[in-house]
């Protein structure tokens, strides 16, 4: 770039003293002509030094332009719409994340069902009509997803009654008969074009993932989360999706409040979600749950630790589901600890210690932090 305006200004230089020149001829410039010359020449020379160098058919990565133009462009867009409540906007990716058991694919499933037909879910629910949504089922196989949306009458042979959902909401498992080894030079190769296409043959904007863990093994270091979601951000903005994908939690001490260090993978799936939420399991009546919002950015943190969604699984006759039931406070539903609980604790985290158990061990195995293990180990 340097070379070509240092080439550039030596021309201009010498057009001018070419105009500047003493000689005997006849035709000699005016110094009006002289000076208008050098404007000219000037302009062209400011204009051209000031383009972008020649790249070809090259794309940048950047797209560069100044603030007040990125703030009309994105008064043309209109505002995000609720999906969930608070919870998930459209063009979000969103995280929801949970232990085992707790009710994750079933609430994914219910937020599917709602969407799909423009419905509300006990007034958390969704701004838009009715959406084609595709869920991609990594958890159960057909029966045990029929088993939950179905009934189970002890005089017939298989389940009946079941749930009538909407055409708009479409499943996706994994096919065994799938050609792999053939056209794809990895699993994971496999993987990717085979989201792609489904997503493009069935026209869905809205996509539920259950779970992450199946797009990638492990997620708990940086080097593995950070590929997995520049895949998906990259998918989203492919495709224009609003993305909710379903994450597991290690065990965690339940006589703490849920954060996000609770995520498997926290730190480059939390910094790289849009939104996240996450389903809470009272410890004092296994049957209550509460919903937490752990990071949003389309809206104020409304259900924070001062305010969780409370709510229960029901299932009256084939559907099986969350029900809301109102409000209340997140350290109402922990664990209480007592002084003799703590030293139970204590010791045993010492003796996994002494047994050879790493910090991280002995945190899944106690089902406590590994920052509260290592606040035991050094108790005397």
């Amino acid at each position: 770039m340097f070379d070509k305006e240092r080439a550039a200004a030596d021309d201009l230089d010498s057009k001018i003293d070419s105009l500047t020149t003493d000689n005997k001829n006849e035709n000699k410039p005016s110094e009006q002509t002289i000076v208008e010359a050098i404007y000219k020449e000037a302009e062209e020379f400011l204009f051209t030094s000031q383009q972008e160098p020649s790249t070809g058919d090259f794309q940048s990565l950047f797209r560069v332009q100044p603030i007040t133009r990125w703030l009309e462009e994105a008064k043309r867009r209109p505002i995000p719409k609720k999906l969930f409540g608070e919870f998930w906007f459209e063009g979000e990716i969103c995280i929801l994340f949970a232990d085992t058991n707790v009710g994750k694919s079933i609430l994914a499933v219910q937020i599917g069902d709602a969407i799909s037909k423009g419905s509300q879910i006990q007034g958390i629910g969704s701004e838009i009509g009715a959406q084609k949504v595709l869920y991609f089922d990594f958890e159960l196989s057909e029966k045990q997803f029929e088993a939950r949306y179905s009934q189970r009458i002890e005089s017939e042979s298989n389940f009946s009654h079941h749930y009538q959902f909407n055409d708009n909401f479409q499943r996706a498992d994994i096919n065994p008969n799938a050609d792999i080894e053939k056209r794809f030079n990895s699993f994971e190769e496999c993987l990717h074009f085979s989201l792609q296409h489904a997503i493009a043959v069935t026209d869905s904007k809205i996509i539920i993932i259950d779970n992450l863990t199946y797009l990638k093994n492990e997620t708990e270091r940086a080097k593995d989360a950070l590929p997995l979601m520049k895949y998906l951000k990259e998918l989203k903005n492919k495709f224009d999706l609003s993305i909710l994908a379903l994450a597991h939690t290690p065990k965690r001490d339940m006589s703490k409040s849920i954060t996000r260090n609770d995520l498997q993978g926290s730190k480059m799936l939390i910094n790289f979600c849009d939104s996240s939420f996450a389903i809470g399991e009272s410890a004092k009546d296994r049957s209550l749950r509460y919903l937490k919002q752990i990071k949003v950015r389309n809206a104020e943190m409304k259900f924070d630790s001062d305010n969780v969604v409370l709510c229960q699984i029901v299932k009256p006759e084939n559907y099986l589901h969350f029900e809301f039931l109102g409000y209340g406070k997140e350290r109402e539903y922990l664990t209480v600890l007592s002084d003799r609980d703590k030293g139970e604790l204590v010791e045993k985290a010492k003796e996994l210690s002494a047994q050879g158990k790493s910090q991280r061990e002995i945190a899944s195995q106690l089902g406590i932090s590994a920052m509260t293990v290592n606040r035991y180990l050094k108790t005397q």
